[in-house]
């Protein structure tokens, strides 16, 4: 029981859409990553996704429209809802995500982007 800086946990790594666990709540996980660019058209077929943005602008597209979510925001992915989360061009974001453990990193897709662990820090 002790506090976590998330700033501090970003700095640890450089990696992009690469998660990394700072949490478990029950069976939930508390991820924290570093995005650029587009990532993976994907969906979850039985888990919701809490994405909140720490610093920059996220930009969650689904296939109908793009929800902008800004510093301080959050969203959330119903499960079995397709997405793409994407950034400006050249921006760097800093992301919290809330979802189960049993969560896949893109779902049923397959990409080179896909992690199958998360390191924990």
């Amino acid at each position: 029981m002790k506090t976590i800086n998330l700033q501090e946990k970003h700095s640890r790594f450089n990696t992009y859409w690469h998660p990394h666990q700072i949490a478990v709540v029950d069976d939930m996980q508390v991820l924290l990553a570093k995005v650029k660019g587009e990532f993976v058209w994907h969906s979850h077929e039985h888990e919701d996704e809490l994405f909140q943005v720490i610093k920059g602008t996220l930009y969650m597209q689904f296939r109908d429209r793009t929800e902008v979510v800004r510093e301080g925001e959050i969203i959330v992915v119903p499960k079995g809802v397709e997405h793409c989360p994407k950034t400006d061009e050249g921006k760097e974001v800093h992301i919290l995500l809330f979802e189960k453990i049993s969560t896949a990193h893109t779902g049923n897709v397959t990409h080179d982007l896909t992690q199958t662990t998360y390191p924990k820090i």
